[in-house]
């Protein structure tokens, strides 16, 4: 089969090979790879920016995000069969969606939603589940609470919106004038020029934050949470009881302590809490999502659509920081 591979860590391009197709283990589904999303994430991965916390054996398929039809299933697979369409975002060490074929553990799989394509199926994924993770299940953010979700047109942000709004909370979130419109339509209810406006003096007494950007902004987003707020950052730094969640080795566990010190100090100071999340696949939390999208109530956003071929296109986008909502790429 074609994939588009790395064979060691790198700042250019990933290279497009014939390799055999995936073997089914006993509980896996062999996936025929219809569209696959792209995510920030495999960027960071390519460059070895994760080798770290993930280390992974080279040569390496990328990929996160998958909407394909299933061809074959293991033999303990229960819940799906040869023909299903399904999406699914495979877990760590078993990723590899930028190819034709996939073999993923059935419990990271859900069938597609019934009214999107596939390549809009290939978009919600890995940024769905962060969101769901971030704001149903370690959040637990109610009806009437205030909710900040930074780079609101971004992948994450207009998923998370969405969510938010169903939830009942009120969304106030950063973008440039440009995206004003289309977060509206997402459910926004306060919106502020990232270029033009401070955040910091707009904001007060939020109950959660979900932090996508740096150090900096991590910071000042501290000082807009009520106390007992919770700020939530999904691009670090990481903690130690995350390298306890990933089984990390004592070293990097002291390492990461360190490295998070500074700000679980400051927020510790003000009666906060810091949660560092790096989000887990689901095949029972994107059924649920699947209601949410059936029901019309999470609509995918989806920026451009490129051919199988132009991965490499795609992923300098996803680079550049331009996308509003997700990048897919269609295989089939």
């Amino acid at each position: 089969m074609k994939a588009f591979i790395i064979n060691k860590y790198t700042k250019g391009g990933l290279q497009l090979a014939a390799i055999p197709t995936p073997t089914v283990g006993e509980n896996e589904v062999l996936v025929e790879v219809y569209a696959a999303g792209l995510n920030v994430l495999d960027s960071k991965i390519k460059t070895g920016e994760f080798k770290l916390i993930l280390p992974y054996k080279l040569p390496l398929i990328l990929g996160h995000d998958v909407a394909g039809i299933i061809t074959q299933v293991g033999e303990n697979v229960t819940k799906f069969k040869v023909g299903d369409e399904i999406y699914s975002r495979p877990a760590d060490h078993h990723i590899g969606t930028f190819a034709d074929y996939i073999s993923i553990n059935e419990k990271d799989v859900a069938l597609k939603p019934k009214n999107l394509t596939m390549e809009e199926a290939a978009s919600i994924p890995l940024v769905a589940l962060t969101a769901w993770q971030a704001l149903v299940e370690h959040a637990d953010l109610k009806e009437g609470q205030k909710v900040f979700i930074q780079a609101g047109s971004g992948g994450v942000g207009t998923i998370a919106i969405q969510l938010a709004k169903h939830l009942g909370a009120t969304v106030a979130t950063t973008a440039s004038t440009k995206s004003f419109e289309l977060l509206k339509r997402l459910g926004a209810d306060v919106l502020i020029d990232y270029k033009t406006q401070d955040f910091e003096t707009m904001l007060k007494d939020y109950h959660v934050v979900l932090n996508s950007q740096d150090t900096k902004t991590l910071k000042k987003s501290i000082k807009i949470l009520k106390p007992e707020g919770q700020v939530i950052s999904i691009s670090g730094p990481p903690t130690h009881e995350f390298a306890d969640e990933m089984g990390l080795p004592w070293y990097l566990k002291a390492v990461l302590s360190l490295i998070s010190f500074g700000i679980r100090r400051k927020a510790k100071k003000r009666d906060v809490d810091f949660y560092f999340l790096f989000m887990k696949a689901s095949g029972s939390q994107l059924e649920k999502i699947t209601k949410l999208i059936e029901a019309d109530i999470i609509k995918p956003v989806v920026d451009k659509i490129y051919p199988f071929e132009q991965t490499n296109e795609a992923l300098k986008y996803v680079e550049s920081g331009r996308a509003k909502g997700k990048v897919v790429i269609k295989v089939k």
